[in-house]
Parts: structure tokens; C-alpha cells; sequence
């Protein structure tokens, strides 16, 4: 029997051992840098979304859901918050992502990068028995703002208008307000807590008008044309119809977030896009 030295062959067994551990290092890391298959290293992301902003809640609590179950090792904390918030601690990195339904300030987009994943139309809704069609921007800035207080003013039926609008904190109210009324405030009738409450107000009072997101507009209102064009999903997503606003998640500039860029891209995928359109926003892809 040929003579073996022990220790030449520990050596060697040692040797290969690392040479496997090396493998496998280069194997997880590999998986590690592929931003879809988290399951291999449970993570958690933090978002704060806009409190009461249920339009875009329904969109993000969505995407949530299929993104997580498309990534088992992913947990995505949403938490609701007040106005403002969730673009205040994304810019102190308190957050991953936070998301807004407005345009970031100047000052914002100094610190964030902005990524539209949605488009929300607000539609002017009147009752059926309305003659009015179409209404301009700054006319309904004075419809809203109590310098046009009856209809025959615009065309329409000497009746006086009822001014319905959302409570104060609503996205929809802050949107709409931001659009269309400048420097003038606001004198509402009626400040109601839910869309369904501003579309049953308009349907049941004559010489109502409101706004609401055009997801929730059916056919007990009447949807007003704004400068000649109509409250439609393709002319939200073309531009063409000015009374809108976008659902942005926001994130901090430079950030190399993998997790993040993940989640932006589902979100931006036909998938996505697909959730986005089924809660009643309009996709932007």
C-alpha cells in the first residue's frame, strides 16, 4: 500500500472546503445583488403615505400586496401620515419612500427624485339637470372662491350654486385647490368626508357642484367639460385636461437602495401598471 501523508491530504481537504465556501459566497452574493429575489435575505421597507388620501392608498396598498407576494422575504411597512409627512422623512432618509399626490416643491426636489407611478384626474361634477357643459379654469376658481354665486351667470338656469367640496386634509381637496384656485380662498357650502358623499350631495341637489377623482364619477352626476375638454383617461394621461394630479413615490437622491429600485420598477412594469389602472388611476406607461 503506497504511503499517504496525512497531512498533505488535510490540506487538501481544507483547501477544497474553502474553495466550496467560495462558491457558495459568490452564489449568495449573486443572489443578494439581484433585486428580485429578496426571499434569500428577509428585508424590510418603510413608506408613509398620505393620511386620507384614499385615492392613492387604494393604489399603493395594491402594488403593496403583489409585491410582497411576488417577494417572500419582503416586508413593506406602509404607515399613513399627515400632509407633507412622508416627503419630509424620505428627505431625512427616515423613510424608503414616501409618497405624495402633489408635485414636490422646489425646496423637495432639491434632496428627492420624484417617480410618477400614477395620474389622478378630478373631475367637476354637476347634476344631470344642469344645462352647463363646459366651464373655464378661472371661472370655476370664482364659482369656488363665492364671486359667481348663480348658474345664469355662466349660462345656466337662474339657480344658485351649492359649492360642495371635500373636508380639509383630503388629497382630493388639496389637488384640486392647488389647480384651480391660486391666491383665492375657497367658500364652501358643504365640506363632506368621502367622494361618495360629495357625488350623492351633487346627484340629490340641483344647483350643486363638486369634485371628485374621475374613478368614482358615474351616472347620477354630470362630469363638466374644463376650457373645452373632458374629464377622460386619455386626456389625463396626454395632459390635455388640466384638473389633475400625480401619485409620485419620492426617494432620496442618490440613494443606491436596491429594495427601492426594485419596488419602482414593479410598480412601473405592466403588472404594475395593471394594479394602478384596476384601483381607477390612470397609469402613466
Amino acid at each position: 500500500m503506497p504511503f499517504v501523508d496525512n497531512s498533505i491530504m488535510m490540506e487538501f481537504d481544507s483547501a477544497f472546503a474553502q474553495l466550496k465556501s467560495k462558491k457558495l459566497l459568490d452564489q449568495l452574493v449573486s443572489l443578494a445583488q439581484d433585486p428580485y429575489l429578496f426571499s434569500f435575505f428577509p428585508q424590510t421597507m418603510k413608506m408613509l403615505a398620505r393620511w386620507r388620501d384614499t385615492s392613492m392608498e387604494k393604489v399603493i396598498k395594491a402594488v403593496n400586496g403583489a409585491f410582497m407576494e411576488k417577494n417572500k422575504g419582503v416586508t413593506v411597512n406602509l404607515n399613513l401620515t399627515g400632509s407633507g409627512t412622508g416627503i419630509q422623512e424620505a428627505s431625512e432618509g427616515k423613510c424608503d419612500i414616501g409618497n405624495s399626490s402633489r408635485k414636490l416643491k422646489d425646496e423637495e426636489a432639491e434632496k428627492l427624485d420624484a417617480t410618477v407611478v400614477g395620474l389622478d384626474g378630478i373631475a367637476l361634477v354637476v347634476n344631470p339637470v344642469n344645462k352647463l357643459e363646459d366651464i373655464t379654469l378661472e371661472d370655476l376658481a370664482k364659482v369656488y372662491s363665492g364671486e359667481i354665486t348663480n348658474w345664469k351667470e355662466l349660462g345656466g338656469d337662474d339657480k344658485s350654486i351649492v359649492v360642495i367640496g371635500r373636508e380639509d386634509g383630503s388629497g382630493t381637496r388639496d389637488g384640486f385647490e392647488s389647480i384651480v384656485m391660486g391666491d383665492k380662498e375657497p367658500k364652501y357650502a358643504q365640506e363632506l368626508e368621502s367622494t361618495g358623499s360629495v357625488i350623492n350631495a351633487v346627484a340629490t341637489t340641483d344647483g350643486a357642484i363638486g369634485y371628485a377623482s374621475l374613478a368614482n364619477v358615474d351616472e347620477t352626476v354630470k362630469a363638466l367639460k374644463i376650457g373645452g375638454v373632458e374629464a377622460t383617461e386619455e386626456n389625463v394621461k396626454s395632459g390635455a385636461y388640466e384638473v389633475q394630479r400625480p401619485f409620485i413615490c419620492a426617494t432620496l437622491k442618490g440613494s443606491d437602495n436596491k429594495l427601492v429600485k426594485a419596488y419602482l420598477d414593479f410598480i412601473l412594469s405592466e403588472e404594475g401598471q395593471a394594479l394602478v389602472l384596476a384601483q381607477g388611476a390612470v397609469p402613466v406607461k
